[in-house]
């Protein structure tokens, strides 16, 4: 099974309509249009995962720089998700960088 990013698509596109761009190039097994948390909105791209990758192979080709809505599609192999570390901005024990380091206790 193959993941593939999808970015710079219209705001507007819908999943189904995502899923529809790949189907030409061999089966589907998800279509994913990813939204902003606070207002539902899309960010204007997305995920596929292709069960055969030879297809999903085809699929990066043929839709790299294609025209979508007025916008050049980016289409690539979707990248791990890089590790945060966790709670946002580090963790509290966190001091790399920064100038001041923890204190001993005052007893």
């Amino acid at each position: 099974m193959k993941k593939i990013f999808v970015g710079n698509f219209s705001f507007s596109l819908s999943e189904g309509e995502l899923r529809s761009l790949f189907e030409p190039f061999g089966s589907v097994d998800s279509a994913t249009v990813v939204t902003d948390r606070a207002t539902g909105r899309s960010r204007g791209f997305g995920f596929v995962e292709m069960p055969n990758n030879d297809e999903a192979e085809k699929a990066i080709t043929a839709l790299n720089g294609k025209d979508s809505g007025g916008r050049a599609l980016t289409v690539n192999e979707a990248r791990p998700k890089a590790d945060r570390g966790g709670s946002r901005g580090g963790g509290r024990d966190d001091y790399s960088g920064h100038a001041r380091q923890p204190r001993e206790p005052r007893w």
